[in-house]
């Protein structure tokens, strides 16, 4: 029974010891090709704002002010407020 016991173990063993090995290969060849597209889709997106980003952008000289968008003159100012006090600090 003991037999039975130790060789089961040693397989246990072998099993564990050959998936951690063919993780560690998959990890050394598939991971590097997996983040480089990652990478290559990251830098096509990146590009693409970029070029829309440029793009939009006119001609303008430099030192020139330009305001791309007029504030909100909607907004209404509540005059009920209260009276202003003047303070003076006290030492």
């Amino acid at each position: 029974m003991e037999e039975a016991g130790l060789i089961n173990f040693m397989k246990t063993i072998l099993i564990i010891i050959t998936i951690y090995y063919v993780l560690k290969l998959i990890a050394r060849f598939v991971l590097p090709l997996f983040l480089k597209k990652m990478m290559q889709k990251f830098e096509k997106k990146f590009n693409e704002q970029q070029h829309q980003n440029s793009s939009n952008k006119t001609n303008v000289k430099e030192g020139e002010t330009v305001i791309d968008k007029a504030p909100n003159t909607q907004s209404k100012s509540n005059k009920n407020v209260g009276e202003y006090v003047d303070y003076e600090d006290v030492e």
